[in-house]
């Protein structure tokens, strides 16, 4: 694994930080199909991204998992910003870095993302055609969450009073000084509506994989952004790479995996069911992870190999 930063190619003079892993006898003079990992929402490359990122790397990919803008070890301020067009690009900014190294296979590269990153990698596939094959763990497309709930059970017209909310505190923000936060997980173990959130809360708060960098909260000004905000906006016209869509039976954000994959203009779509398993389980459960570690391999070798085929007929 290594550490490396570089300039983000979307302005506002941000280093991106993030740690690239190298397949099994990795040879800097071959050339290698790159994955992409990006983080949930509130999390950062050492967490979950990172667990799928060194996996995937033992099939024999080049991955990287990287800060979000704003976020982790990446420079931007105001620290713990959650503006969802910021957070899509990022994704084509690595990708921009991707294609000046000589052992990545720039005709080969696809992205995941896990909870919001995986929301966030759809997004950057309908804007991005250098992605050709998009894999999520767990997704979340953070605008429906916020308007509709964990549970999709609130209509949009009642989550204008969020963008109330936010519009007022970017006034207050600039009256004072200091960015207003809001949690994306429960910040105490209590405020847990149920056991899925509870693990949350678990997973960010506790030894079970808490870091320094991730501190579970956005500035609360981010609602201007992701209370309209639709990761799968214009899928059913633009979202044409194969995808595939992996979720806990016992998710309470399995509708947005299924909304996915029925919004999506690719031919070549499915949704893959863990049972048994949450959403919080397939961020760092071994026993989810490897088994949705194989299907990821599974999907992007296959189709890898089937460019190959298409692009160089000989072979």
């Amino acid at each position: 694994m290594k550490t490396v930063r570089f300039l983000n190619t979307n302005g506002q003079n941000i280093t991106i930080a993030a740690n690239i892993y190298y397949p099994t006898s990795f040879d800097a003079s071959n050339k290698y199909p790159a994955i992409v990992v990006t983080h949930p929402g509130g999390g950062v490359k050492e967490q979950t991204a990172g667990v799928y990122a060194e996996k995937l790397a033992q099939h024999g990919f080049v991955t990287i998992a990287f800060d979000a803008s704003y976020q982790g070890e990446s420079t931007g301020f105001p620290r713990q910003l959650e503006n969802p067009y910021v957070r899509t690009e990022d994704i084509s900014a690595v990708i921009d870095y991707l294609s000046t190294l000589d052992y990545v296979d720039a005709e080969h590269i696809g992205a995941m993302g896990i909870c919001a990153g995986g929301g966030y990698t759809a997004n950057a596939a309908i804007n991005d055609r250098r992605i050709q094959a998009i894999a999520t763990i767990s997704a979340v497309n953070i605008g429906a969450m916020f308007r509709n709930g964990w549970d999709n059970n609130v209509e949009d017209q009642d989550a204008l009073a969020y963008i109330q909310a936010g519009s007022n505190i970017r006034s207050a923000d600039i009256k004072s000084g200091e960015f207003a936060q809001m949690p994306l997980a429960p910040s105490n173990e209590a405020d847990a509506p149920n056991e899925e959130l509870r693990q949350a809360w678990e997973y960010y708060h506790t030894s079970r994989a808490q870091h320094k960098n991730a501190p579970g909260y956005a500035t609360m000004r981010s609602l201007t952004q992701l209370i309209a905000y639709d990761a799968y906006n214009k899928a059913e016209a633009f979202l044409t790479q194969p995808i595939l869509a992996i979720a806990g039976a016992k998710a309470g954000s399995k509708w947005m995996s299924e909304d996915l994959i029925v919004r999506a203009a690719s031919s070549e779509k499915s949704l893959y069911v863990i049972e048994d398993a949450n959403h919080m389980q397939l961020y760092d459960v071994a026993m989810y992870v490897e088994n949705a570690v194989s299907q990821l391999s599974i999907f992007f070798n296959s189709t890898f190999n089937n460019a190959l085929v298409k692009v160089w007929p000989s072979i």
